[in-house]
């Protein structure tokens, strides 16, 4: 990423990057193919609220899946992913335009929400922007709030959703479906048995998973290819004594091996309550109707 490229900027956090930050993402979008310039977006590594106050903050996306949502979902090119450090919590907000988002990342104009805070101790405020923008004679958006059924589209409201297990309707605030990406790590060696190769994701550290059950789901592969899945999340108590939390995918129509690959998990719908089994068979006999309910949840509408 070349720091001479003149960039438009849309600054935040973007967590979960839903609709509200999709009206910011478009701006950015537009603004740049209209002066020829890189679509960018100026974000951290992690919650600065979580820096300041020493409070773990549970996230919806990691910033791997944040990164690749913006790029993927609106055309962002270059995502510049700051460290929230001493330094950076102590910067005043106008070094922060000047120095850093004009000086070496070479902003021509800047996007903003309604109520974006930045800066020392959260001094800089949209109207100080927009007033700053002016007197640098860079361009500058800030974009209201977005509502949907009078609800305001939030971060916040979001993972509330997704601790909730209601992944159909954060789906309609996010404006995709919610996204995990993880590692596969050996499970114990089930998924044959149980009909279906099973992937168990490593998730990311302060990343949110969906409420306990078993959700209608889409695995993606590293090559683009889709698969529909059944997944669990929770403890397995069917087949685990002990309270390890996993998230279990079981890939339908699928084959093959897939230990150390990275797979994207998109969540559709909640079908089910994690419940215990008396037996593998019983377990077995509820995986495939799970199955099938999937499948026809991903059949395309006649």
């Amino acid at each position: 990423m070349s720091s001479q490229t003149k960039r438009v900027i849309a600054l935040g956090f973007f967590d979960g990057v839903h609709l509200g930050h999709a009206a910011l993402l478009r701006r950015t979008a537009e603004e740049a193919e209209k002066r020829g310039c890189t679509p960018a977006v100026f974000t951290f590594d992690r919650p600065p609220k979580e820096v300041v106050t020493g409070v773990p903050c549970p996230l919806i996306n990691s910033p791997e899946d944040r990164r690749e949502l913006v790029r993927r979902l609106y055309g962002i090119r270059d995502v510049i992913m700051a460290p929230f450090d001493r330094e950076m919590m102590t910067t005043g907000w106008e070094d922060f335009v000047e120095k850093l988002l004009v000086g070496r990342w070479h902003a021509v104009h800047l996007v903003a929400g309604h109520d974006h805070r930045f800066g020392h101790r959260n001094q800089g405020t949209p109207e100080l922007l927009a007033e700053k923008c002016r007197a640098l004679g860079l361009g500058c958006d800030i974009i209201p709030q977005v509502s949907i059924g009078g609800v305001t589209v939030s971060s916040t409201y979001i993972r509330r959703l997704v601790e909730m297990g209601q992944v159909d309707r954060a789906a309609r605030f996010l404006g995709h479906p919610h996204t995990l990406t993880g590692a596969v790590r050996h499970g114990r060696g089930l998924g044959t048995s149980l009909m279906f190769p099973t992937a168990n994701l490593v998730i990311p550290p302060h990343v949110l998973i969906p409420a306990y059950g078993v959700y209608v789901t889409r695995v993606f592969f590293t090559d683009g290819e889709s698969r529909p899945a059944v997944t669990n999340v929770g403890t397995r108590p069917t087949v685990n004594s002990g309270t390890d939390v996993t998230v279990e995918a079981c890939i339908l129509d699928f084959e093959g091996d897939l230990y150390g690959q990275t797979l994207r998990l998109e969540f559709h719908q909640h079908l089910r309550d994690e419940i215990r089994f008396d037996s593998l068979e019983a377990l077995r006999a509820r995986i495939a109707a799970d199955a099938e309910t999937t499948r026809r949840y991903f059949e395309p509408l006649p």
